[in-house]
């Protein structure tokens, strides 16, 4: 597919140094911890608009920050100080798209421990590797039992290569009842180191997937109406779970208040604090799941992940719905 210009993609608005700079929504505090994390009077900037839907942010540790529009099939790049640019198109399936998929692009991201880009791809339902240096592709794994994923969504890699990911039915225009899908659940996936594949859960709305800095805690958020909730499973020396998950934290009281967005993207910092996307924001949350604080852009937010800010010091990006949007943390890059 040939590539457009980026103003027919998105726009980018003034940079921090300018007075034209355009902030919305706000920092709301719930305990005085927060304070430790992020100013609570600062207000999420906007860096660029005019996406579809943003999602899957991650930070290159060359320095700039990756993100995808599945649904328009882009990824974009976002180096601090400068201005949104077309990365890669099709960041997903290539050639021509049938009705049957809804988002044939590329979603969540993660760098291993190669420095490769891995991605969760939904027009090709495979989870994939990009090498930066020279982009070339490597499929990682396509299929489950020898059938087809639906639209992988997003994964978290361990520092010693492991890669969990999830295999909603968003990426198909028809859902659940797509004419294309070959497995029969929605799964929370393991890819082993050895290549060993392995179903660890189901449920109706897996989305995204963090690691606690221990690696023995995984958390998955539920995009699901009827239980709008980030679980979390105790890990095994082998990566699984050793038991059922709990309720790590319950978004049903913003869901049911009407706030926009549902549970989407994490992210762990060094000390075990979890930003989970969920309705009214990024909830931030302590290592043991008290709500310390949210970010709200006024609109859903998919995904959020620390980087650097323009200044050098620790910024949450966050890809909220048409929109780029930065604050800056006060802990530890």
């Amino acid at each position: 597919m040939a590539a457009l210009p980026l103003a027919a993609c998105a726009s980018r608005m003034a940079g921090p140094s300018s007075s034209a700079a355009q902030y919305v929504g706000s920092v709301i505090q719930y305990d005085p911890a927060l304070s430790r994390i992020i100013d609570p009077s600062v207000r999420p900037e906007v860096l660029a608009t005019g996406y579809s839907w943003a999602e899957g942010p991650v930070w290159v540790p060359a320095g700039y920050l990756l993100f995808n529009d599945p649904s328009n099939n882009v990824m974009y790049r976002y180096v601090p100080g400068g201005e949104v640019e077309e990365f890669r198109r099709p960041s997903g399936l290539a050639g021509t798209v049938p009705p049957e998929i809804r988002e044939a692009g590329a979603n969540g991201m993660a760098i291993d421990p190669a420095g490769r880009l891995v991605f969760a791809d939904s027009g090709t339902r495979a989870i994939a590797a990009l090498d930066l240096d020279t982009m070339r592709r490597t499929e990682l794994v396509e299929t489950y039992q020898g059938k087809r994923f639906n639209s992988p969504n997003d994964l978290t890699i361990t520092r010693g290569g492991r890669i969990y990911f999830t295999d909603p039915p968003y990426g198909f225009a028809d859902a659940d009842n797509s004419p294309l899908r070959e497995v029969n659940q929605n799964g929370l996936y393991l890819h082993d180191t050895d290549g060993s594949l392995y179903l660890l859960d189901q449920h109706r709305r897996p989305n995204g997937v963090a690691l606690s800095p221990d690696e023995r805690t995984l958390y998955l958020a539920l995009s699901d109406e009827q239980r709008p909730a980030v679980l979390a499973y105790t890990l095994g020396d082998n990566g699984r779970p050793v038991g059922p998950p709990r309720v790590f934290h319950d978004m049903q009281a913003q869901f049911d208040a009407g706030l926009p967005g549902l549970p989407d993207g994490l992210k762990v910092d060094k000390t075990g604090h979890v930003f989970a996307t969920g309705p009214g924001g990024v909830h931030i949350l302590s290592p043991t799941g008290q709500l310390l604080g949210m970010i709200s852009t006024g609109t859903a937010v998919a995904n959020c992940v620390i980087g650097r800010g323009d200044t050098g010091g620790a910024a949450l990006y966050m890809t909220a719905h048409t929109m780029l949007a930065r604050v800056p943390l006060r802990i530890e890059l």
